[in-house]
């Protein structure tokens, strides 16, 4: 199968240090990247969107902001899947509820931590935060997830798979093994801003949109193909509008 796995989309982010003009392009591109994700998809013969946590850049967004981005989505005949991140935590009765609410059949909101069949005998294996700041590895749960005559195993998470330090953008360390730990074939992450490969089954997307955090090779997303028994081949893909300069 092929999938697009993308991150830290933060719809919402304000950039409140720029100009009026200068903002709203920002502010708008954020959004036209749930297009190009959307066509890329379609493009490459995808049908999965995987969204590896901080589709928005807070857990409170306005209405706007809420139905722009499920405008966007419902656009596209793939299907997209949408984690939770430490922006955008899942408290109860919060934000996914209000999204879960809106959403069409092909918007799947990752609320919970148990596996989800995609396809036949190919099991997604979530992991939400449900608080800013975890303590525990929030991918723990992957190995105890019964997936009954799967093909593939494909773990979606957000967090830091290595100490990141002051740059990184989550306390949620995730073991930097986690796939062959919990037997996943991909194991697609947030948080880190940049694509980046953490071994042969494991990547951060990083933000479709480049932003003022400049990481490894920001603005892009991962097309991956993924066959049962196989390592993933994973091909970064360019989605972003803007470059950022530092002078």
């Amino acid at each position: 199968m092929r999938l697009i796995h993308s991150a830290d989309w933060q719809l919402g982010k304000p950039f409140g240090r720029f100009e009026p003009d200068v903002r709203a392009a920002l502010y708008e591109a954020r959004f036209d990247a749930i297009d190009t994700l959307g066509r890329l998809a379609s493009e490459h013969g995808a049908r999965h969107v995987l969204v590896a946590g901080d589709v928005f850049d807070t857990d409170g967004p306005d209405d706007r902001t809420m139905v722009q981005a499920v405008s966007r989505m419902s656009r596209h005949s793939c299907r997209w899947w949408l984690l939770p991140g430490n922006h955008d935590y899942a408290r109860s009765g919060g934000l996914w509820d209000r999204v879960r609410s809106s959403v069409g059949p092909t918007i799947n909101v990752l609320t919970e931590a148990e596996p989800v069949e995609m396809e036949d005998d190919i099991w997604l294996l979530p992991a939400p935060l449900i608080y800013r700041h975890n303590l525990e590895d929030p991918t723990e749960a992957f190995g105890a997830m019964e997936t009954p005559c799967a093909r593939l195993r494909i773990g979606l998470a957000h967090g830091s798979i290595r100490d990141f330090g002051s740059r990184g953008e989550s306390k949620n360390q995730i073991a930097p093994d986690r796939a062959t730990r919990s037997r996943l074939d991909y194991l697609a992450l947030g948080d880190w801003h940049g694509a980046l490969q953490v071994d042969a089954h494991t990547w951060y997307s990083g933000t479709p949109e480049t932003d003022s955090f400049q990481r490894d090779e920001p603005g892009q997303a991962l097309l991956v193909e993924l066959d049962q028994g196989s390592t993933p081949v994973v091909k970064p893909i360019r989605t972003g509008r803007f470059q950022w300069l530092m002078r």
